[in-house]
C-alpha cells in the first residue's frame, strides 16, 4: 500500500490520469499551462504518477522543497503541531512562533522578523516597510517615496508587485497600476546611482534573478549596490525568495558577495514545502517603524507554520544541505557543460540552479524530458530551469544528465 492510500475516497482511486487533467481543464481557471504528469506522492528528489511512473523532480516546487519531498522530519514536525494547536491568529501569542523569531535571528543575525504567508505577501511587505521608514526615518514627503527595481525582475503576481514588473504579459489587462517605483537595467550600479534622489526609500532586487531564467549579474554588482545604498542612505532590500537557504551554495545568494542587505526577504523552501511560510527581516530600526494595526496577516506566524518552518531550518543545516547544494551544482553544471548540442546557446548557474538557454522554444524538450523521467519547466520561452531538491546524489545527477543529453542532442 501507498502512503495515503487509506485516506484516498473510492472516486480518487478511479481517477487515471486522463480523467484529472479532463477536470482540471473543465474547472480551473487557466492561469498555468502545467505539463501533462499527474503527481500522486513523492519522496526525496523523485515524485510518481497516478500510473505508478517515477520522475527525477528537476524543479522542487520553484526552490520550495529544497530540503526534499516531504522530508520525515519536517512530517513529524507539522503531524504533532497538528495535534496541539494550528492557528491562534495574532490576536494571540504563540510559542512556537517566538521560538522561529529567536531562531532566525541566531542564524541570520537580523534582530527582528515580520512573518507572511507567500512569497508575494512578504515583498509586499517589504514594500510597505521601506516606504514606513522613508517617511518616519528618512523625512521623504509623504506620498512621494520611491522604490528602484530591476528589469528582467520577478517578485510575484499582486497587484502593487506587476505594477513594477518589465514583463508585458504579467502587466495586460491589470491596470491601472501602483506609482512609485523605477526600473534599472539588473546589474548596472552607474544606473542605481542615477536613478537615486532624495525620494528613494529602497533599492529592491534579486540576487539572481529566477524567472528571468537564472541570471547572474556581473561580479562585484551586489557589493557596490551595497555600497551606493549606505552612501545615499538607501534601504537595500534583497529578495531570496528563490535563491535563499541553500539553493545557490550558501545559505543566502547575497553570500557570494558578502554583500548583505538592511532587509531580507524569505520564503517558500523556509516551510520546506509543506506549508506556505514567508518572512522579511532586518533591524530593530526599520522592522521598529510598524505600529499595532499598521499590517497583519490572520495565518502570517501560525503556529503550526511556525513549527514547520523551524524544522525546515534544522533540517537544513543539520544534514549540510548548503555544503551539499555547492558540491553537487557544481557537480551538474560541469557535467551539463559536457552536452554537446546545436540547440543550447549557454548553460549557466550557481549552486543547484541551472539554466540551459537554447536557441529554440524549450517547451517541446521540457516535454521529451517528462517521457524520460525528467521533469523540469521552461521559463522565457527558451531556457530551461534545472533546481531540483538539495538531497540529490551524484548517481541521480548522472542519471539525469544523461536524459537531457539525450533529449538535447
Amino acid at each position: 500500500m501507498k502512503p495515503g492510500d487509506a485516506m484516498q475516497t473510492t472516486e480518487e482511486q478511479l481517477l487515471n490520469a486522463k480523467d484529472v487533467i479532463a477536470i482540471e481543464e473543465q474547472f480551473a481557471a487557466h492561469n498555468y499551462r502545467p505539463l501533462d504528469v499527474v503527481i500522486e506522492r513523492a519522496e526525496g528528489v523523485w515524485v510518481y504518477d497516478l500510473e505508478g511512473n517515477r520522475y527525477l523532480d528537476c524543479l522542487a516546487a520553484y526552490s520550495a522543497v529544497n530540503q526534499g519531498h516531504c522530508h520525515p522530519r519536517i512530517r513529524e514536525a507539522m503531524v504533532e503541531q497538528a495535534t496541539r494547536v494550528t492557528l491562534t491568529s495574532r490576536a494571540f501569542r504563540n510559542s512556537q512562533l517566538a521560538l522561529l523569531l529567536k531562531e532566525l535571528n541566531e542564524l541570520t543575525g537580523f534582530e527582528m522578523a515580520l512573518l507572511m504567508n507567500s512569497g508575494a505577501e512578504a515583498v509586499e511587505t517589504a514594500v510597505k516597510t521601506a516606504r514606513k521608514w522613508g517617511y518616519t526615518q528618512k523625512g521623504i514627503p509623504d506620498g512621494a517615496a520611491e522604490i528602484i527595481v530591476c528589469k528582467g525582475n520577478f517578485h510575484g503576481r499582486t497587484t502593487t508587485v506587476i505594477s513594477f514588473s518589465s514583463d508585458e504579459q504579467y502587466r495586460k489587462g491589470f491596470g491601472p497600476f501602483t506609482p512609485g517605483f523605477k526600473i534599472i537595467p539588473f546589474g548596472d550600479t552607474k544606473a542605481l546611482r542615477e536613478a537615486i534622489t532624495p525620494n528613494t526609500c529602497a533599492f529592491l532586487c534579486e540576487p539572481i534573478q529566477g524567472e528571468a531564467g537564472i541570471v547572474i549579474p556581473p561580479d562585484g554588482f551586489l557589493g557596490e549596490a551595497r555600497e551606493i545604498c549606505r552612501e545615499k542612505n538607501v534601504l537595500l532590500m534583497l529578495d531570496e525568495i528563490q535563491s535563499g537557504l541553500g539553493r545557490t551554495g550558501k545559505l543566502f545568494a547575497y553570500q557570494h558577495e558578502d554583500a548583505r542587505p538592511d532587509v531580507l526577504i524569505i520564503g517558500k523552501a523556509l516551510a520546506g514545502g509543506f506549508y506556505p511560510v514567508s518572512g522579511v527581516l532586518a533591524s530593530k530600526e526599520i522592522l521598529g517603524v510598524f505600529r499595532a494595526g499598521d499590517h497583519g496577516s490572520t495565518f502570517g506566524g501560525n503556529p503550526l507554520a511556525c513549527a514547520v518552518a523551524r524544522a525546515s531550518l534544522r533540517v537544513l543545516i543539520d544534514e549540510e544541505m548548503v555544503e551539499r547544494s555547492a558540491e553537487m551544482g557544481e557537480y551538474f553544471l560541469q557535467k551539463v557543460r559536457e552536452i554537446k548540442s546545436p540547440v543550447i546557446r549557454e548553460v549557466r548557474g550557481r549552486g543547484l540552479w541551472i539554466a540551459i538557454e537554447l536557441t529554440v522554444d524549450a517547451r517541446k524538450y521540457c516535454e521529451a524530458l517528462k517521457d524520460e523521467g525528467v521533469l523540469c519547466k521552461e521559463t522565457h520561452a527558451k531556457i530551461i530551469r534545472i533546481a531540483p531538491p538539495l538531497v540529490i546524489s551524484k548517481d541521480e545527477i548522472d542519471w539525469a544528465v544523461e536524459k537531457i543529453g539525450k533529449v538535447l542532442r
